[in-house]
């Protein structure tokens, strides 16, 4: 077996990431946005000078002093479980009273926990999509009428190459992938008229902490990157420059695409 590569040490994605202009003092909402992918974007929008509110379950007052340390900002978060749609509702407002309306959402949360298809059950099936593909649409619904006011926006909704690929051992966060395609083509029809773009970024596999904590394994990994074009590993900070770049106005005639960024897996086998 090739020995597997290292992720990257040290990647300063400030000396690597464009600057566009028109995100400084944007308004901006993230789902997730303490850990793993989310505190990426988190930092790479408040790079930018954005004003970034984020929600997640856990505790983030730690990582948010960190973002001061490193960006000179301070996002606003919020707690909030996001399958409690009335409390999302709320946060959502509630940034948008101290921001502004969101001008940027990126539906980033989401649980890819592994279960077997024949011992899944009616609650696991409903909290699955209720993280994963719901509270997706929800937040959209809550942020579209600031949006159509301000004269436009930019939603990015994540989903991943799962569904792409057809892996086994977690359907039904496959299944609210291949949802959140849908919703994000059929919402970029429908909002389009009023400026809003919504997008989606597929990633590949991200090696976030969580992701190495419970299913990373070396074979596992060097197999995956063995059908990668690019022989390295996927940090979070990989994800960062596209998600800027659909939340510009650099990309503003695009919209319901789904940019994949995998390292070169699907789209080459």
């Amino acid at each position: 077996m090739k020995p597997m590569r290292e992720s990257r040490v040290g990647y300063d994605m400030n000396s690597t990431m464009p600057i566009y202009p028109d995100l400084k003092g944007a308004s901006v909402f993230i789902t997730g946005g303490g850990s793993g992918i989310g505190a990426a974007l988190t930092e790479g929008f408040l790079r930018q000078g954005a004003r970034v509110a984020f929600c997640q379950r856990s505790d983030a007052t730690v990582f948010c002093d960190d973002m001061v340390a490193k960006t000179g900002l301070r996002p606003l978060f919020f707690p909030c479980d996001i399958t409690d749609v009335d409390a999302l509702r709320a946060t959502i407002d509630a940034a948008a009273q101290a921001h502004g309306p969101i001008a940027v959402l990126v539906n980033n949360a989401a649980n890819d926990q592994r279960h077997d298809a024949l011992k899944v059950d009616e609650a696991f099936w409903d909290w699955s999509m209720a993280i994963n593909l719901k509270s997706y649409f929800f937040a959209i619904q809550a942020v579209v009428p600031g949006m159509k006011a301000a004269g436009g926006g930019a939603i990015i909704n994540f989903t991943s190459i799962s569904y792409m690929m057809a892996t086994a051992g977690y359907s039904i966060y496959v299944a609210a992938n291949s949802g959140i395609n849908g919703l994000t083509r059929t919402l970029a029809r429908e909002f389009g008229p009023d400026k809003i773009r919504v997008n989606a970024v597929a990633p590949g596999w991200v090696l976030t902490q969580k992701q190495k904590d419970l299913w990373v394994t070396p074979e596992g990994l060097q197999a995956h990157i063995d059908r990668q074009c690019l022989k390295d590993p996927l940090a979070p900070e990989d994800i960062v420059g596209g998600v800027l770049f659909l939340a510009s106005q650099s990309s503003r005639m695009m919209t319901g695409q789904a940019l994949v960024i995998d390292g070169g897996v699907v789209v080459t086998g």
